[in-house]
């Protein structure tokens, strides 16, 4: 990551405590936006239940969030290149509470996916301004570790709120999951609005184009079909894990969300194993961690409902998930750094863009498995999706190489 560091006016001294505390609220900011995106597939069935639609419908809660992310990250990223970071943070905020208030309350099922649509629209460019600030906060020389613990702490926030929110979902109702992760969004953004910093490197104006370039470098392009791929690999899963562990394992309720919690803990795992592997490897170090998610996920095809065999896959499938983040994260930036330096902030919001649409495209193959064939076949699915992620890494660092 050491290519990612800002080239022009930095941010404004601030005191120990002050900086430990915005690197702090930028990785709650990561957990927050986790548990607001993911809390919904803790309790898939109770939603399909209290709006009387099917299990598949309720998928569209995941799918269209994501394509909303994935649309508008980039989009926003380019067409606020001419305003100040601090005022994007404050405004995508506000948004971002108000989505969380209209999740929490929504009265119908056509309420609920337009407040996740509204969701997904605004999280994606919130973490993208968000993880501006780190270099300049940090130093070059712990960029890529604090980045993998935002990231690590979205991973996080995916497992528990997946399992405490069934957990809270069946105590007291769905309405009062989602009202837990609006009342950490309205803390958390509260908290950052208070203690960053107002002004900093990202601030010089940018046109569209300049930014847009960005875009046009084909190793960036690879680098984001390599998200699509190998993301979605999992999330053909993952989309459907909770109907996966109780119907295809057997599991109860209680057991199934000690399991997601084990999945979170192997995620976590699995964001610090990133910046290490970046630190010491870069993009090099995909070209081993997609062949072992391919294995995994057609071992986990050929135990079926064994257990514990396939619970076992689970759980290490967790620790392949996110190794893709930070290598790409780092080849982003550095391709913006060195030919297209106002381009920074797209940048950022490309791994986050990337990382939604292979959600939308797992969780889409995942529903037409879970539809068709049947949930079991989903980790084969899965698997022939990591070899063709593999495949891209291998284009993404011929094509880097030959434009150094």
């Amino acid at each position: 990551m050491s290519d990612a560091s800002p080239t022009t006016s930095p941010l404004p001294a601030l005191s120990r405590a002050r900086t430990g505390a915005c690197v702090a609220l930028l990785v709650v900011l990561g957990f927050s936006l986790g548990c607001s995106e993911f809390v919904v597939i803790g309790i898939e069935p109770e939603l399909a239940e209290a709006f009387g639609v099917s299990l598949a419908r309720v998928g569209e809660l995941i799918s269209l969030f994501s394509v909303a992310y994935a649309v508008c990250t980039p989009v926003l990223a380019i067409a606020t290149g001419r305003l100040r970071r601090f005022q994007l943070l404050a405004a995508y905020s506000a948004v971002f509470v108000l989505a969380n208030a209209a999740m929490a309350f929504a009265p119908s099922f056509e309420v609920l996916l337009g407040s996740r649509v509204l969701l997904g629209m605004v999280s994606g460019a919130l973490l993208a301004v968000g993880v501006t600030f780190i270099p300049e906060l940090v130093g070059v020389e712990r960029t890529s570790m604090t980045i993998s613990v935002v990231y690590a702490a979205f991973s996080v926030a995916m497992v528990v709120a997946t399992s405490a929110g069934k957990i809270v979902a069946d105590a007291l109702g769905w309405h009062a999951a989602m009202l837990v992760a609006l009342a950490l969004a309205v803390l958390v953004s509260a908290a950052l609005l208070l203690v960053l910093p107002r002004s900093g490197a990202t601030d010089e104006p940018a046109t569209m184009r300049e930014q847009a370039a960005l875009l046009g470098e084909p190793q960036v392009l690879t680098g984001m079909a390599i998200f699509v791929f190998g993301v979605g690999s999992v999330y053909v899963f993952y989309g459907y894990i909770t109907p996966y562990l109780e119907d295809v394992l057997g599991m109860s309720p209680l057991g199934a969300s000690a399991a997601l919690m084990g999945y979170g803990a192997a995620c976590f795992l699995s964001n610090l194993l990133s910046g290490w592997a970046d630190a010491r490897f870069g993009m090099r170090a995909l070209l081993a961690s997609f062949p072992a998610q391919a294995a995994l996920l057609l071992a986990l095809y050929l135990a079926g409902s064994s257990m514990p065999a396939a619970l076992v896959a689970v759980l290490l499938i967790g620790v392949t998930m996110y190794v893709v983040s930070v290598p790409c994260i780092s080849l982003f930036m550095r391709v913006a750094r060195r030919r297209h330096p106002k381009a920074l902030t797209l940048a950022s919001s490309l791994e986050p863009m990337s990382f939604n649409c292979g959600i939308a495209f797992g969780t889409a193959v995942g529903g037409a498995v879970v539809s068709g064939p049947g949930m079991p076949l989903v980790g084969l699915v899965g698997a022939a999706l990591s070899l063709v992620a593999m495949a891209l890494v291998g284009a993404t660092l011929a094509l880097d190489r030959r434009r150094r």
